[in-house]
């Protein structure tokens, strides 16, 4: 059985991903139109967007994690670190309706100075709203990555600057720059690589033609021009992107430290007179990322909640999108585990090949799903309506998408306890399921509880697949969400964000609870 596990999730793998490339190839490769301008300023409109995105993103989280290092002993920092890790669980549609009504045309923002007699605007469609979204949903994650490069600086480092006589300029130019200059870059890679493949807050707040990425113009290529040769030179350009994206990532990025040392932020020589400064960056980071959740809420609870909780249509849509979270979770899983042991059989037996085929996992990071659905499509349309299939089909999708989290999540675990307890356990010949249960199950119990819950939270908010497979009997949370946008009812779709953020914080917290446990382990 362990031997089998792990050829059975490579080779799902590589038929999910054949598959979609025999797809696409069937229309790519015939008499598809390679020199349309459409889909070059497509392309050029996926890297500006990106490339804008990646570099606010970072750059507004350089001062923010620079700011909470120094005030690591400030009341409110593990609070506001939990407040950053939601954008990653709270479904995108929900949170961009939340943006809307902090900076949209009768948001918190243009009230405001239109109350202060000011003229000005701020416009949200277009290029202006997808920076903001992405800025709001990678910035808190940068500041999370960066964290650790100032972590990682030992307290003698800090004690020496102090003898020196080193002031915040000095410290930042001798210290703090050269360690940002080598691991900023991917941190930045990897927003672009995100940005470029993101769909729902592009499609909701892009406002028309000249604000079209790839994955967009995918979507509308097959679900309203029902043009599939146009929709599968599109995705051909998004894999060339896509891959062209990681190999830089992969290029720039540096190993994160992987723990604090014993340095302590409240040891540092530069935090006299710099307090009103980093105040200032933590307030401005928090309030960024707060008001829009905080506008969710408020927005949600009204007349219209108590309308939407009593339309059948919105407990038949719940149900299905929970049910299509849970087979997501345990396909996502399934073929994690496979890979992962096969990884560590490898690991004992062939060394070298055990990375690669660890890999495998990571293939959404390659495939983008949004390619990986349109190949399927175009596969799919030879057997009548392709909707047909459209639950199996945005499972398997969702568990390719959530896949690179959960080999993330646990292959450390998986590898600590192999190289801690591996031959001890091959010499007393505990395997199998003893072995899981005695010597994997406490090591994998937190960071699988973490991995189901990023899988149900990320499952229950995805528009992408539900876009191209959904529609009529599965229609899910997030796509009933977008219509009701569409259809300018606004009250009942911030009702339904409201419900459907609640049952994905709910979800995770849960699997975090009662999988993970109580605590680290």
């Amino acid at each position: 059985m362990t031997r089998t596990w792990p050829f059975l999730s490579a080779l799902l793998l590589l038929l999910a991903v054949g598959g979609a490339f025999y797809g696409l190839s069937l229309e790519a490769g015939g008499d598809a139109e390679w020199n349309e301008a459409y889909y070059w300023r497509a392309a050029r409109f996926t890297v500006l967007q990106a490339g804008l995105s990646a570099l606010l993103a970072t750059g507004l989280a350089i001062p923010v994690a620079r700011a909470l290092a120094r005030r690591g002993d400030f009341m409110g920092r593990d609070l506001l670190l939990r407040l950053f890790a939601l954008p990653l669980v709270l479904p995108t549609l929900a949170a961009v309706l939340g943006i809307v009504s902090v900076f949209g045309a009768n948001g918190w923002i243009n009230r405001a100075l239109d109350a202060a007699g000011m003229g000005a605007r701020v416009p949200l469609y277009g290029l202006t709203g997808i920076l903001v979204a992405h800025v709001f949903f990678n910035m808190p994650l940068a500041v999370r990555l960066l964290l650790k490069v100032w972590s990682a600086v030992p307290g003698e480092t800090w004690r020496l600057s102090a003898q020196l006589g080193m002031d915040g300029n000095a410290i930042f130019r001798r210290i703090e720059w050269p360690l940002v200059r080598r691991h900023a870059p991917g941190v930045a890679g990897l927003v672009f690589l995100l940005c470029a493949t993101s769909f729902t807050p592009v499609l909701a707040l892009g406002g028309g033609p000249a604000a079209t990425t790839l994955e967009v113009a995918i979507y509308q290529s097959l679900r309203f021009d029902f043009a599939p040769d146009r929709a599968a030179v599109l995705a051909v350009l998004q894999l060339v992107l896509c891959i062209a994206a990681l190999m830089a990532w992969q290029a720039l990025a540096r190993p994160m430290p992987a723990a604090p040392t014993s340095g302590r932020g409240d040891i540092r020589p530069d935090r006299a007179g710099t307090a009103w400064r980093d105040g200032a960056w933590i307030a401005l980071a928090a309030m960024f990322v707060a008001a829009p959740l905080l506008s969710l809420l408020l927005d949600g609870v009204g007349p219209a909640l108590l309308r939407v909780l009593g339309e059948a249509a919105m407990w038949r849509a719940m149900a299905l999108s929970t049910a299509i979270a849970a087979m997501t979770a345990l396909l996502s899983l399934a073929i994690s585990a496979g890979l992962l042991l096969g990884t560590r059989h490898l690991r004992r037996t062939a060394p070298r090949a055990a990375m690669p085929f660890l890999s495998l996992g990571l293939v959404a990071l390659v495939v983008p799903p949004f390619v990986l659905g349109t190949g399927w499509f175009i596969l799919l349309r030879g057997t009548g309506d392709p909707l047909r299939f459209g639950i199996a089909v945005i499972v398997a999708i969702n568990a390719l998408m959530t896949l690179p989290y959960v080999v993330r999540a646990l292959d450390p675990a998986l590898a600590g306890t192999e190289e801690r307890y591996g031959r001890l356990s091959a010499s007393l010949g505990v395997d199998g399921w003893h072995r899981f249960r005695l010597v994997d199950w406490p090591a994998l119990r937190h960071p699988l509880g973490l991995a189901l819950g990023l899988c149900l939270a990320l499952s229950l908010g995805d528009l992408g697949a539900v876009a191209l497979f959904g529609g009529g009997d599965t229609a899910t949370l997030p796509l009933m969400l977008y219509q009701r946008m569409g259809s300018y009812r606004i009250d009942e779709a911030a009702a339904l964000a409201l419900v459907l953020a609640a049952l994905c914080l709910g979800l995770f917290t849960l699997s975090e609870k009662i999988v993970g446990g109580p605590g680290d382990n």
